[in-house]
């Protein structure tokens, strides 16, 4: 047998050190003196929701990420139920969103998903008073089924008439854009069209949550570096930045001079978009509605309504295409809810039709908990603690939630975990199966449990129904389906499938 040369046993040398490097003692990431885990976890940023799901299986649901020695940057990362709920509800007072999380997403302002204390409790307050009533909600409806109707489904009609692939991630994104622009501005900026224009809002946005996942992963000297020097992600940033600023700060320009010439809203009769609510006041219990607070609120609503609702159904759409077991169930639900000659046949669905739709509403509960639209939550200890799992935090450590993880954990969900099963979300009577908040995190928990919840069902149902009923979704053959690394669980490579015809 021939001998080995040098440039194999360098190889053998190199591999065994990469493969060390990746190594794990007793379930997590290696901590090497002054650096700790960060090149486990940058060698791995590709594949982290994945990375941090094996991790977490091996080690029982919490590990602690030790950072390097210089950065501040340990991480208590958890997918246990009993941590969620100690932090998002028993606790509550002692885990904010904290000045890191400020920084990091400073994006964002002094917007509802920033703030802390007394400025939360009112912006949400007001808020809940707006989201909730019955004039917004009609509001909604009507431009949910309208952007189905007049928008949505022509795309679908005409790449299918022409037999072309479509990015369905792409139509979603569009679709959510215009209808909360409508609901939190007033304004349709028209991006769901058959010529699908060039959307900068959108692209900002993008670019933005990449940059704010890494800002998680690198030291803060070093992306402060960066930003300052304006070069990698930080450039990005401040680009989007600069034009998310921009077109927002044109939709206040113009809704305040309507106000001020006496031109009421067009949508008046169905309900009041948020902006105008919020411009007809001077303050908002002690909270003035200048240029920055109404642009910190817009930005945070259009984050919360675009991007959360559009990677659902991506997912979602995914998951119902590559099971027609589950395909098949929806459709016949849907037509059992129908007179019988309409069955059968081309047709749209009212949102008082879906809205009760058992099986429907439980298999989006299902994609919901296995792709998570937002993977990671982020809180800060006030003072000292120890959670229910025996772990000690301290304010100088992050916690991190990985919802992603929490849907893939066998200790929580059972040996099936990782199976897409709708039925798991339906009782024994038929009906839905309430699961606690503490373990399926995808609407947040506790007293920061989502507002939006029944405004994310409504559009999902309405676009489920319509393409369901009426089409075939065929994922293009071979086309790799990958979270991409991001604040919002988006597909890496959009989804592209041919949209075939039912009827």
């Amino acid at each position: 047998m021939a001998s080995l040369g040098y440039h194999e046993i360098i190889l053998a040398l190199v591999c065994f050190l990469f493969l060390y490097l990746l190594g794990t003692v007793d379930g997590v990431p290696r901590n090497w003196p002054f650096i700790g885990m960060l090149p486990s976890l940058l060698l791995n940023i590709h594949q982290i929701h994945n990375w941090c799901t094996d991790i977490l299986g091996r080690v029982g649901g919490t590990f602690l990420f030790k950072g390097p020695w210089f950065a501040n940057m340990d991480m208590l990362v958890t997918a246990d139920p009993a941590n969620v709920h100690y932090i998002m509800s028993d606790n509550f007072s002692n885990f904010p969103k904290g000045p890191q999380f400020l920084k990091i997403f400073d994006i964002l302002g002094d917007g509802i998903f920033n703030s802390d204390a007394d400025l939360w409790r009112i912006q949400r307050k007001h808020a809940q008073l707006q989201i909730s009533h019955q004039r917004f909600h009609r509001f909604l409806v009507k431009t949910s089924q309208v952007k189905v109707e007049k928008w949505l489904v022509p795309i679908l009609e005409h790449v299918s008439k022409l037999g072309i692939p479509v990015d369905l991630q792409d139509l979603f994104q569009r679709f959510t854009f215009d209808t909360t622009s409508i609901l939190v501005t007033g304004y349709d900026p028209g991006c769901l069209s058959v010529d699908l224009p060039n959307v900068p809002f959108s692209k900002a946005m993008d670019d933005a949550e990449e940059t704010l996942l890494f800002r998680h992963v690198l030291p803060e000297s070093v992306w402060k570096l960066q930003r300052w020097l304006k070069v990698g992600h930080e450039k990005k940033l401040s680009r989007a930045w600069e034009t998310l600023d921009h077109i927002i700060g044109k939709y206040i320009s113009m809704r305040r001079n309507r106000l001020s010439k006496g031109i009421k809203p067009q949508e008046e009769e169905e309900g009041v978009n948020l902006l105008t609510s919020y411009l007809n006041e001077d303050e908002i219990m002690g909270l003035k509605c200048d240029n920055k607070f109404l642009r910190d609120t817009i930005m945070n609503f259009m984050i919360a309504g675009r991007d959360t609702t559009s990677s659902a159904l991506t997912w979602f759409i995914w998951l119902v295409s590559t099971h027609p077991d589950v395909e098949a169930k929806i459709r016949e639900e849907l037509k059992g809810i129908v007179p019988e000659k309409e069955s059968n046949q081309w047709r749209l669905y009212r949102v008082e039709e879906v809205s009760k739709l058992v099986y429907l509403h439980s298999a989006l509960c299902e994609s919901l908990r296995l792709y998570p639209p937002v993977p990671f939550q982020h809180k800060e200890p006030l003072q000292p603690d120890i959670l229910p799992s025996g772990h000690h935090v301290n304010p100088k450590m992050k916690i991190l939630f990985s919802l992603y993880a929490m849907g893939r954990m066998k200790f929580i969900w059972g040996e099936d975990c990782s199976d897409f099963k709708p039925e798991r979300w339906i009782s024994k009577r038929g009906t839905i199966k309430h699961m606690s908040s503490s373990k399926f995190l995808a609407f947040n928990a506790g007293p920061r449990t989502c507002l939006g919840k029944k405004v994310a069902f409504t559009q999902m149902k309405v676009v489920a129904a319509a393409i369901i009923h009426n089409y075939y979704v065929e994922v293009m053959e071979c086309h790799p389906v990958a979270p991409n690394v991001s604040i919002i669980l988006y597909m890496k490579h959009g989804l592209m499938a041919k949209i075939n015809k039912r009827w």
